[in-house]
């Protein structure tokens, strides 16, 4: 008797079991990818952190969703992404995956300034038309479907120049590993062979002054959906002219006219943001370490180091913030002027100083931001675009304000007549931010930096 009770109580917490189950939970029987012309499906799982048979709580679907739906997203191959389910019975469910692929082939002319950004050309170059390069950018971001890529750009103008490169499909079964080649090989007539106070310092010619080969090979390996990690070694050789190293005898140090070395260098990312070109919520960490040259035989020696944090958050009711910090340093002391990088290359300067390139081995900075969402929608243009990759326009803007502090320590301030480095440098202001096609971010920016200069600056940009 006893024993048949315990059975029917067993019997019971099953049932019971069984019931909270069915209504609380779901069973994954399938995913249906829909949408996917050329993309293979199992690039689409991999990003993925649904899988068939997973058991999902119903008051967590939205949040697994758009989780999976971002991650998806930030593979760059799809204009749009949408994760949905259709319920089969009580306990389960079948996942949606609904997406618009991109235009992978794109052959496009091109025409883009010579100088390091639109401020610099406009109000230090005026505005010369000659300061432009030109040609042709062809590029297969899914070649066989498995988010391989084969880019091809030839160009003419300031500086002529030829660059092909090629990034494997996966080679291992996780699809973890990648392997990517290329080569560049550019000409200079006209060139920076220095910086004086904080500027960049041209000689013009119609020789030859510069000429320049670059080889290289990547390994990268993502670990999980947030972590990469790339291995890539270089060869570069560099030909100067005698005019160049007789005006600049540290171009190269030493006078030399010649540069070639081995360069080694590791990175690694851990990104997740939701938004990898227009970033809202998330952080990413990022770390690199670079050693030009590998022998004896090398014309250089040296070692750099250099990480990145940044963090990302809602401020709630439509405002977010976030921060960068940002720090380099490299050995030894006296670097060939090539080498030597301070702030105002790319993205790295204190807003405010777009107009100056401020040299030195080392630096810090730290850039902060706080933003308000005017709007954020996607216009249907399918009645006037019939390009399915185009018919889609997402415009989100937004209201921002910055400060930004920088250091750079230059060991040598006497050779290029530095008046901003060994300082600290503030900037701030406030702009507008427009997030558009394609991952296209314009920004209008209006700044004052630390000796009072103030300033209009634009930059057009965007993450290929």
């Amino acid at each position: 008797m006893t024993k048949r009770l315990f059975f029917i109580y067993l019997l019971l917490l099953q049932s019971i079991h069984y019931q909270s189950f069915a209504n609380d939970s779901l069973v994954v029987r399938q995913i249906k990818i829909v949408g996917n012309l050329r993309t293979k499906e199992k690039i689409i799982f991999r990003d993925m952190a649904i899988k068939v048979g997973d058991i999902l709580k119903k008051a967590k679907l939205s949040h697994f969703f758009e989780a999976d739906r971002k991650k998806i997203l930030n593979n760059n191959l799809f204009v749009t992404v949408k994760v949905t389910s259709e319920e089969v019975d009580n306990q389960q469910i079948d996942v949606i995956v609904e997406v618009k692929e991109r235009l992978y082939l794109v052959v496009l002319p091109v025409f883009y300034l010579a100088d390091r950004n639109f401020n610099e050309w406009w109000f230090e170059r005026g505005h010369d038309l000659n300061r432009t390069i030109y040609g042709l950018y062809g590029k297969h971001s899914n070649l066989t479907g498995n988010n391989d890529q084969l880019k091809i750009r030839a160009e003419a103008g300031f500086i002529p120049n030829f660059e092909i490169s090629y990034s494997t499909p996966y080679l291992d079964k996780t699809l973890q590993t990648t392997f990517s080649v290329g080569g560049y090989y550019g000409i200079n007539k006209t060139m920076v062979y220095r910086s004086s106070q904080d500027k960049f310092q041209f000689f013009d010619s119609e020789k030859r002054q510069r000429e320049r080969l670059n080889l290289y090979a990547v390994l990268a390996r993502r670990t999980g959906f947030f972590q990469n990690q790339y291995l890539q070694i270089t060869y570069n050789k560099t030909q100067i002219a005698d005019t160049i190293a007789r005006l600049n005898p540290n171009y190269f140090l030493d006078g030399r006219t010649q540069q070639k070395y081995l360069l080694i260098s590791y990175s690694y990312v851990f990104d997740r943001r939701d938004n990898r070109q227009y970033a809202l919520k998330g952080y990413r960490l990022s770390f690199d370490a670079i050693k030009y040259g590998l022998s004896a035989h090398d014309d250089i020696n040296q070692f750099v180091l250099s990480g990145t944090v940044s963090q990302y958050f809602s401020l709630g009711r439509n405002f977010y913030g976030n921060y960068s910090l940002r720090a380099k340093s490299s050995f030894p002391e006296k670097q060939p002027f090539l080498q030597t990088q301070g702030l105002g290359y790319r993205n790295d300067l204190v807003r405010g100083y777009e107009l100056y390139v401020i040299d030195g081995r080392s630096y810090g900075l730290l850039k902060t931001n706080m933003k308000y969402r005017m709007f954020d929608k996607i216009f249907d243009l399918s009645h006037y675009l019939k390009v399915k990759q185009f018919n889609a326009l997402p415009v989100a803007a937004y209201i921002n304000t910055f400060f930004d502090v920088g250091y750079v320590k230059n060991s040598f301030p006497e050779l290029n007549n530095t008046k901003f480095a060994n300082k600290w440098l503030f900037g701030g202001g406030v702009g507008l931010d427009i997030v558009t096609w394609y991952n296209v971010v314009g920004r209008l920016n209006y700044s004052i930096n630390g000796v009072g200069e103030k300033r209009i600056f634009f930059n057009l940009s965007r993450e290929f």
